[in-house]
């Protein structure tokens, strides 16, 4: 049986570039090399090269991260190239990757989310510090639109902390978003499929000493968070909150797989972003979500290729 022609895509210019160069040497080291022939190719220096390839090409793995690899570019790219890849289409990628949208989405098919307001770069600061401080309060979570992995994302406790909070996502992205801050339980539900998508088993993610939330270093430091899988729920709230997690992959088209994080407070399973291409390194949590559920991760690497194929 001849072997399949995969172009793994790694790096990219967002500020995930390092997570991303880390989740693809792991792809590449788990792809069975008896089923897949693997090309690699960095979308920040190797788009020419990408393009002429396609025509050898079967199908794209795009390990990529944040803008210009999350965000429906490269997705835009592929789909004019004719190329079947892993993972959401241009639309879907695009609203994830859009947390504002996302919530937009969340919100029209009834699902639980915090309070949030808009902020842009060219509204000057002391007006959306007062915005703040009148619609939401203290503490508020701030966070740039567009970035994945915590990137420059604060928990604001005071109108001081806030100013200094949008600077930083200001740095980041023309806009960002402030959320009431909820406290509770951290949680996320991967789901994979196309047409009949099923939820994995939810982790629960607990920081350790020193973080106050699953930031940058938590999610890819060893030993920085405890990630209990499957989460200690009972059975009616983890059917909950899959059913969330599936509910939020259909509402806004996700294929192949994605990721939905949740924050469970007094009951409720509050929806907070929704990734379409999760992390993929050792520390990740789609691998061992899927290892709760019986798939190694060479299969399922397999599985995201063949649903890429339409072949689940």
């Amino acid at each position: 049986m001849a072997k399949s022609r995969v172009a793994l895509l790694v790096g990219g210019h967002s500020s995930e570039r390092e997570v991303s160069l880390a989740s693809g040497q792991n792809v590449l080291n788990r792809l069975n090399p008896e089923r897949y022939e693997v090309r690699v190719f960095d979308p920040a220096v190797d788009l020419a090269r990408l393009v002429e390839a396609a025509p050898n090409l079967d199908v794209v793995f795009p390990v990529l991260h944040g803008a210009a690899g999350e965000d429906g570019s490269i997705q835009g790219l592929l789909s004019l190239l004719g190329l079947p890849y892993v993972g959401s289409g241009v639309l879907a990628s695009a609203l994830c990757l859009d947390k504002k949208a996302a919530k937009d989405v969340y919100r029209q098919n009834n699902c639980p989310v915090a309070q949030d307001l808009l902020c842009l770069s060219q509204t000057p600061l002391e007006e959306q510090i007062k915005a703040i401080s009148t619609t939401i309060g203290f503490p508020v979570v701030i966070k740039p639109l567009d970035q994945g992995s915590s990137v420059g994302l604060t928990i604001a406790q005071s109108p001081e902390e806030a100013l200094v909070a949008l600077k930083k996502a200001f740095e980041l992205s023309k806009q960002a978003l402030a959320e009431k801050f909820i406290k509770g339980r951290e949680l996320t539900v991967a789901v994979l499929g196309n047409d009949r998508p099923k939820a994995l088993p939810p982790i629960e993610i607990i920081p350790g000493p020193g973080h106050g939330f699953f930031d940058y270093e938590a999610k890819y430091a060893p030993g920085q968070a405890q990630e209990i899988c499957p989460a200690h729920l009972t059975p009616e709230e983890t059917l909950k909150v899959q059913d969330l997690a599936l509910l939020a992959h259909k509402a806004l088209g996700c294929r192949g797989l994605s990721r939905t994080d949740f924050i469970l407070a007094e009951g409720i399973f509050y929806l907070l972003e929704t990734n379409t291409l999760p992390g993929l390194t050792e520390n990740s949590l789609l691998p061992k979500a899927a290892l709760a559920a019986g798939l190694s991760f060479p299969a399922l690497l397999d599985t995201l290729i063949d649903l890429a194929l339409d072949l689940d």
